[in-house]
């Protein structure tokens, strides 16, 4: 991920193998990360099971919020590509039945967004 990427509020994805590495104690039994990114840092991860969202708060980051979002209640959620000009791709995601979604999120170009839109589509539509 590049640094003027995350500047702008890019998310860029992390390997399987360092997300497990740094959040593999939030697993329960049998849950395996899928994929993950992390916007400068915060990180949100897909597990088999939920999605992860874990917010460093503060100035040193040394509190940290960890959101865990059953795959049962996204009611719907939208990907939106990088067009030719646009730097970015935005995923969002309605918590049962919000008018507005509740997370927002926007990955850089370097971001497959047809990979997340599938793992979303595998998990919510269970």
């Amino acid at each position: 991920m590049g640094f003027f990427s995350s500047i702008l509020g890019n998310a860029g994805a992390v390997s399987q193998a360092e997300l497990t590495r740094e959040f593999g104690k939030l697993l329960t039994e049998g849950e395996e990360i899928e994929l993950g990114f992390r916007l400068i840092r915060d990180t949100f991860i897909f597990t088999t099971k939920r999605l992860i969202l874990i917010d460093r708060q503060g100035f040193t980051g040394s509190k940290v919020e960890y959101l865990s979002v059953s795959y049962r209640s996204i009611s719907r959620f939208s990907v939106e590509t990088s067009g030719t000009f646009d730097l970015d791709a935005e995923l969002k995601i309605w918590i049962s039945s919000e008018v507005e979604p509740s997370i927002r999120k926007k990955f850089n170009k370097a971001v497959n967004v047809y990979d997340v839109q599938k793992i979303l589509a595998f998990h919510v539509a269970r």
